[in-house]
Formats: structure tokens, C-alpha cells, sequence
């Protein structure tokens, strides 16, 4: 046997939050890299460290991956201890099972550890991994806490960062815009906040590449995770607004232009919500491309694709 093929792990990949937007993906996604096994939350019970430990043990994963979690913005500030119970505390008690059993981890960040405070322009291609955080936010504020302990603890992790996260399943913007649009004909939206719509399939998508890389048969596994564990940002390319965002959604799914409802661009401070979101939250792609050669698609041939697919057309 050589040493690469020595030095990989056999065991099934657990996919946690399988009922969320990022996990129903992640299920088909990653059906092709082995035996895989999802989970709903309450199938795996993370504020029970030993039962969550006793059932690592017993299954003795290769990779686990962590799609749950707490992400009601605006309730996080009220409901702290619960947001930070899962977005903090479980993964890092993943991160101490996955070291018990010698599994990798891959967990799922946001752009809402930044500020947002950097100003929009032609030339800025986003935060990068390095630049310093600073959340606004109690829902901001757990995630980071939750990358934090998954670096003090992980021997072998990955943490994607990605942004405005939408589907064809569960609450997100997409979802609302299109519930709005049967009987609004106007309607008021942000302009003054920019990042990346990413959808769902796309993380997922770009995960499984990922993780597809670690198992080539030359490829010695213990090697790649020491060279490649770390933080990475995985967002669709390009950027816009929630105004911006909400035309395209209209254009694609309502081809009947008349019957479209006219998006009126607002400032932030003409939506108040109980939170500040960050007013630039573009991330930078450049270190996945680099390190795993991998282009994310531009946002609004994702959006496409996904409407598309799902038959969201009001003709």
C-alpha cells in the first residue's frame, strides 16, 4: 500500500442542518464522495456534548460537515445565548469531537463578521480572509465566535464564509420577493448595502469540489489538510444591492414586464430594523480560486439557473 493511500480516511462524511438551505444542497451534493449520512437538528443534539461525542465515536466520521444555524438577524439580539448556542458553542464542541476521531471539519461563516464600513467602488474586490472583523451585530458577533473556536481547537477544518444566502426552500430574500410580488405593485427596497447573493447550490456545489480534492487517489490526505485547512470566503462573483437584487429577481421570473412590481430604491435609515447590517459586506473570492482553483459563477447566472430550475415563472 503506498503512503497516500495510507494516510486517507475511510469514514462517512456527516452532513449537520440537512434541512436547512446550504444542507438540503449539501445532501446531493456530497452524495458522490462516499457514504454519507444527514442529519435534522434534532437528530443530532449539540447542546448534549456527551451523547454528541458518544455518537462521533461510534461513527467515527471522516469529515463532518456543519450547515446548521441560528440565522434570525434581528432575534439574535434578544435571543443571545440561543444564537450563540449554536452558532459558537456547538461548533466547537464539533471541532473537539472531529480531533476525538480524527475527522476534518468544514463549518459555514458569514460576511457579518465584517463592519461593512469599507466604502463600494469599482476597484474593491472585497474583504479578504486576513482583514480585521469587527460584527455589528449578536448574530455577527456568534458566528465569529464560532470560527474562533473551530481555529483554537480543529487540527483539520475549513471555514467558508459566504453571503446573502438564498433558495428555493426555507426564508430568504428570493422567497419573499417573489411572495410579495402576487399582490404589490410597488415595492420599497434597500439601495445601500451591497454584497453577494450566492445561492444555495452554489456553496454546496463548491464545497463538493473542494472535498472531492482530498480524495484523488495520489492524493495523501493528512499533506492536504496541513497545507489547506484554514478560512476561505465562497460567494457567487460580482455584487449588488437588495434593489439591485430584487429587479433581477423580478426580470427573470416575471417575463410579463407589465405585471412586475416597480422596485423603489430606499436608504437603509428609510427601512429601520432592530440591528445595523453592514453596508459593504463583498468578499473577496481570490483565496479559494488560488488555493483550490476554483470560479465561483457571477450571481445572476446562479439566480437564473436557480429560478429556472425550480419553475418559479409567472408567464
Amino acid at each position: 500500500m503506498n503512503s497516500s493511500a495510507a494516510t486517507r480516511v475511510k469514514g462517512p462524511v456527516l452532513i449537520l442542518g440537512a434541512n436547512g438551505q446550504v444542507g438540503f444542497e449539501l445532501v446531493r451534493t456530497l452524495a458522490g464522495l462516499g457514504q454519507t449520512h444527514a442529519f435534522l437538528r434534532a437528530d443530532m443534539p449539540l447542546d448534549e456534548p456527551d451523547a454528541v461525542r458518544k455518537m462521533m465515536s461510534d461513527m467515527k466520521p471522516s469529515v463532518i460537515v456543519n450547515a446548521a444555524a441560528y440565522t434570525a438577524v434581528d432575534r439574535a439580539e434578544s435571543e443571545f445565548e440561543a444564537a450563540k448556542a449554536v452558532n459558537a458553542d456547538a461548533p466547537g464542541l464539533l471541532a473537539e469531537c472531529a480531533n476525538l476521531v480524527g475527522a476534518a471539519l468544514v463549518h459555514y461563516s458569514t460576511d457579518y463578521v465584517f463592519d461593512g464600513r469599507r466604502l463600494p467602488d469599482a476597484s474593491d474586490a472585497g474583504y479578504q480572509e486576513h482583514d480585521p472583523t469587527g460584527p455589528l451585530n449578536a448574530y455577527g458577533n456568534t458566528k465569529l465566535l464560532g470560527e474562533q473556536a473551530i481555529m483554537a481547537q480543529a487540527k483539520r477544518f475549513l471555514i467558508f464564509r459566504t453571503s446573502w444566502v438564498y433558495g428555493l426552500r426555507g426564508k430568504n430574500f428570493l422567497l419573499t420577493m417573489l411572495r410579495l410580488a402576487r399582490d404589490r405593485s410597488e415595492l420599497k427596497v434597500v439601495a445601500d448595502q451591497y454584497g453577494s447573493p450566492t445561492w444555495s447550490r452554489t456553496i454546496a456545489t463548491l464545497t463538493g469540489h473542494v472535498l472531492a480534492q482530498q480524495q484523488a487517489p495520489t492524493c495523501d490526505t493528512e499533506a492536504w489538510w496541513s497545507e489547506n485547512s484554514g478560512t476561505y470566503h465562497m460567494t457567487a462573483a460580482g455584487s449588488t444591492s437588495w434593489a439591485g437584487f430584487a429587479r433581477e429577481i423580478f426580470r427573470e421570473a416575471i417575463p410579463d414586464g407589465s405585471r412586475r412590481p416597480a422596485v423603489v430604491p430606499i436608504p437603509s435609515s428609510e427601512y429601520p430594523t432592530p440591528v445595523e447590517r453592514p453596508g459593504n459586506s463583498r468578499l473577496s473570492n481570490e483565496k479559494l480560486q488560488r488555493q483550490f482553483g476554483l470560479q465561483p459563477p457571477e450571481w445572476d447566472d446562479a439566480l437564473r439557473q436557480c429560478l429556472g430550475e425550480g419553475a418559479i415563472v409567472n408567464g
